[in-house]
């Protein structure tokens, strides 16, 4: 009977939870870009400024700050860059722990560091507000708060651990809010949530018989395929302190994502031999798969204060509950299960910004920010979100056309600390990925806003 040495973690992007892009958004895997009249702010203030129906995603109590109906739609542009530098990757146990880089031995493929990682991506995003009465608003929201794409050259020194990641969100949030006072709102809503992942990796396999002896040894192909869906609610409060100076408080809940999908096996450069055999076992071919993720919540309280006709400070401080996901599992069927030690972190981000209103038509803002990435160390890095602390430098500006359209554009640059890797967590299998990012992100947006 032939006998193969194979672990097929799959799990390793599958659910990364992780859509448009990476490291150009909130840090993890989260997608700030609901708008583009906040881009320009680095999204300080974004639970209090209520400057267009957008506000209903940050904060739903704050569309009781827009009169009448109003509609908002955009899309914001995504480019992130991820460079990485070999610094002494090794194979799986399998294959003897032997170096991967340019220089060492491999099964297949040319080693290397993968090229640029990172791709454009395009978040687009609609929203509408409706004033019902004096004390009660209802608001809709669609777009994209999750997401992520690294593609790296096939056969780079980290394929065992991933050679393209992608997800796609889309997320679908009806609202209600109420004037409780003059100067109190309330606001609740429903989302709806869904998860397209595709995922695509190397599998280094060695495969035996028992009298014939070593069969052939080299490089399987794993992609998964999974969608999957789940519910939350969000929540929020807006107190109008003094005629120049207001609160926004917003919490939006977990989400739990129940996945079902594909992993299919397929031979990259086993001989015929081996290929055969891991055919004739079952390996090679198409498996149901399934996994859950426990998307975090998340709690922003914001400021905006009115300095004079001219000039609008904001900002923002935001918390997001990334340990609630501390590890990924997935459940394939005729394959060994598998999963993926991340041990992430809670994190937060604070940003400041301000508006300078130039004339009755044209607005000028600015921003700057701190976001904390969710990754505990360089031991828990994947290759598929090779995240890390990052600060915001944004610009904006929106003109209007008449006192009810205006147009927003912004942008931002995203400068992101150096970054090393020594991923162990999975070494029998993947071997370990050693070395460094250089990384960093640019963002461009455009929105338009009426109101009726």
């Amino acid at each position: 009977m032939m006998k193969t040495q194979y672990t097929l973690k799959t799990l390793s992007a599958l659910v990364l939870g992780l859509g448009a892009a990476s490291i150009a958004h909130g840090a993890g895997f989260s997608l700030l870009e609901q708008n583009a009249s906040g881009l320009g702010n680095a999204y300080a203030g974004s639970a209090a400024i209520g400057e267009d129906a957008s506000a209903n995603y940050f904060n739903p109590a704050s569309i009781t700050l827009l009169p009448g109906m109003n509609v908002s739609a955009g899309v914001v542009g995504i480019k992130p860059n991820f460079e990485f530098s070999d610094g002494g990757s090794t194979g799986p146990t399998t294959f003897g722990g032997q170096p991967l880089g340019p220089l060492g031995g491999r099964p297949t493929g040319n080693g290397g560091d993968g090229g640029n990682a990172g791709a454009w991506g395009v978040v687009p995003n609609a929203h509408f507000t409706w004033e019902m009465n004096p004390r009660v608003w209802l608001g809709l929201s669609v777009g994209a708060p999750f997401g992520l794409m690294t593609d790296y050259e096939k056969g780079w020194a980290g394929r065992y651990h991933s050679e393209k990641f992608s997800i796609e969100s889309i997320n679908v949030n009806p609202s209600i809010a109420f004037k409780a006072t003059d100067t109190l709102s309330i606001g609740v809503g429903l989302n709806w949530m869904q998860l397209d992942a595709d995922y695509r990796k190397a599998q280094y396999a060695v495969v035996t018989h028992p009298l014939a002896g070593l069969i052939g040894t080299g490089d399987m192909e794993a992609r998964v395929k999974a969608k999957g869906d789940g519910w939350g609610w969000n929540a929020g409060l807006l107190w109008q302190a003094t005629p120049d100076t207001r609160f926004g408080l917003s919490y939006r809940s977990k989400v739990r994502i129940d996945a079902d999908g594909t992993t299919k096996v397929s031979n990259r450069s086993l001989n015929a031999a081996a290929a055969g055999g891991l055919t004739a076992m079952g390996v090679i071919g198409t498996h149901n798969a399934e996994a859950s993720i426990e998307l975090p919540d998340s709690a922003i309280f914001s400021v905006v204060h009115q300095l004079n006709e001219r000039w609008t400070l904001l900002g923002d401080v935001a918390w997001t509950g990334w340990s609630s996901i501390p590890e990924l599992k997935i459940k394939n069927t005729g394959i060994p299960d598998a999963e993926l030690d991340l041990r992430f972190k809670d994190a937060w981000r604070v940003s400041l910004g301000a508006n300078y209103r130039y004339s009755d038509s044209w607005t000028f803002k600015g921003g700057v920010a701190w976001d904390q990435s969710p990754v505990q160390s360089d031991a828990y890095r994947p290759s598929a979100l090779p995240d890390n602390d990052r600060y915001w430098v944004s610009l904006g500006a929106q003109y209007r056309f008449n006192k009810n359209t205006k147009v927003d554009v912004g942008y931002a640059h995203l400068f992101v600390k150096n970054t090393s890797v020594n991923n162990h967590s999975a070494e029998a299998t993947a071997g370990v990925l050693k070395g460094d990012y250089k990384s960093s992100a640019d963002i461009i947006g455009v929105q338009f806003s009426h109101q009726f």
